[in-house]
């Protein structure tokens, strides 16, 4: 039951709780973490910062099992009665990465604190006062985002770690690299599984009655999310280790096949569905612009395959104006797919095949590059609709930097992903004087004049409700929303909403 159904029911029950438990809960739940600082402080000042001692020092163990006590009485004092492990946490040297899944809280920190795992964080975290302090105990690999070559540094490290026969702590990773609300697992980023080493999958669960656990991008926020949680007399969560995955050959070699395999058989164990959406997609899906996404936009397929091409949306954004005017030179016309290749100075292959064909909307083989900007610019920069739209009326624009009706259409169309799009309200609207044309200009002011301009405009009779993209506007079986549906991929429609949701 999502909390959305409880608050309305249970408002005095909660005035209760909020004015009795949570400050009783708020207090022992510090008062656990300063008393766990003083033993993670000691534990720093004898620790090399070198590879650790083997075996571990007494005094090690000892500040080991004193910390499990107390981060265990923490979880206690917050709610966390029940803390069931299902299942063997298998040892350091054979399996020497835990791969924690499905991540929606940071809730999931029970798993950490239990197995006094290592995990992947942020540098400026060691710097935070006593958390900084606690966190460093754990030998966490940190990853800095000022340094440029970190990605690499982290993977290199994580594979030393791996290979390095038990001597360190295990690694916890959640490799969905985002809190979902656990209706399927997103697609594992590979980091965990470029060592090629054995690992052992950990399932999470949370079977409350009501879920005040979940901590996605739309929802409550942490502060609401832990004080709901506190509110709640009682918390579960169920902590399953699952059999060691060691990886074959071509897993080995192949990271991204070694994933999807692991997270397969920690979808069997949980019950539920895997989808091939990945967290940049969903960034993309819930993008606060103006053009909000449908929930059937092909903008998802459009930019999984600029990843399988090996085009990375973040390091295209610089090129848009360089794609804009070679597109806007070709005035209009259409080229083929040996073109298309040579425009984006690739190779012909599948992924590309499968691209311009998003693209190709007479079925005859050719397209209008202009398109192809636009869905990239949506995709490098989706909160940022004027700038995309800006990019659109230069290379649609007459020499005069005013488009059509038409024109408009084909803009709107491929921003927004669909295959079919009335924009004759929205044109009018815009043309007050009835020229039949307008300017960027126009179109800014009368953005910046009504925000909501898409709900109102392109599609006013659907109901917008939480800064939800919804539209009733469904993908058709030719144009550019002709290959990508929820339902081609590894789950349904309706999980896709609930999702989004």
């Amino acid at each position: 039951m999502w909390i959305w159904a409880w608050l309305p029911t249970r408002n005095a029950e909660v005035v209760l709780m909020t004015l009795t438990l949570f400050p009783i809960r708020l207090l022992l739940v510090v008062a656990m973490m300063l008393l766990a600082w003083p033993f993670t402080f000691f534990a720093s000042l004898c620790s090399a910062d070198g590879d650790p001692e083997q075996p571990p020092a007494a005094w090690r163990k000892v500040v080991d099992f004193l910390l499990k006590a107390i981060m265990r009485t923490m979880w206690f004092s917050g709610g966390f009665h029940w803390v069931v492990m299902k299942g063997q946490q298998a040892s350091p040297s054979e399996a020497a990465i835990l791969t924690l899944a499905p991540h929606s809280s940071y809730f999931d920190a029970i798993a950490v604190t239990l197995t006094m795992s290592s995990i992947v964080m942020k540098a400026e975290s060691r710097d935070i006062p006593i958390w900084g302090t606690l966190i460093k105990y754990i030998r966490p690999v940190f990853v800095s985002r000022s340094d440029q070559d970190s990605r690499r540094k982290t993977v290199e490290e994580i594979r030393r770690r791996a290979q390095s026969s038990g001597k360190w702590p295990q690694i916890m990773i959640f490799p969905e690299g985002t809190c979902t609300n656990r209706t399927c697992l997103i697609t594992f980023k590979p980091g965990a599984f470029i060592p090629g080493v054995p690992v052992q999958p950990v399932v999470l669960r949370y079977p409350n009655e009501l879920d005040t656990i979940t901590w996605t991008w739309q929802g409550p926020g942490a502060l609401e999310t832990l004080w709901l949680t506190l509110c709640q007399f009682h918390n579960r969560v169920e902590i399953e280790f699952l059999p060691v995955y060691s990886p074959s050959e071509e897993e080995k070699k192949d990271p991204a096949l070694f994933a999807s395999n692991v997270r397969r058989v920690m979808a069997e164990a949980l019950g539920i569905s895997v989808t091939d959406y990945t967290f940049e997609d969903c960034q993309l899906a819930l993008a606060e612009g103006q053009l909000r996404l449908p929930a059937d936009t092909c903008l998802l397929e459009f930019a999984r395959l600029v990843r399988r091409l090996g085009l990375k949306p973040e390091t295209l954004e610089k090129d848009l104006d360089r794609y804009s005017e070679s597109a806007r030179m070709q005035r209009g016309g259409r080229v083929g797919l040996p073109e298309f290749a040579e425009y984006l100075g690739i190779p012909v292959s599948d992924a590309l095949e499968d691209m311009f064909s998003l693209f190709d909307e007479s079925g005859e083989g050719r397209m209008d590059p202009r398109e192809y900007v636009v869905a990239l610019s949506v995709v490098c920069r989706p909160a940022r609709t004027l700038d995309t739209i800006q990019l659109a009326f230069k290379m649609y624009g007459s020499q005069d930097g005013d488009i059509d009706e038409d024109a408009l259409s084909s803009i709107l169309k491929t921003a927004l992903g669909v295959a079919e799009l009335s924009v004759t309200n929205l044109f009018q609207a815009i043309d007050q004087e009835g020229t039949g044309r307008i300017t960027f200009a126009d179109f800014r002011s009368f953005a910046e004049m009504f925000p909501n301009f898409a709900e109102e405009y392109l599609y006013p009779k659907q109901t917008h409700s939480d800064g939800s993209a919804q539209t009733p506007l469904a993908p058709t079986p030719n144009g550019f929303c002709a290959d990508f549906s929820p339902e081609n991929s590894d789950f349904g429609r309706k999980p896709f909403r609930e999702k989004l949701d």
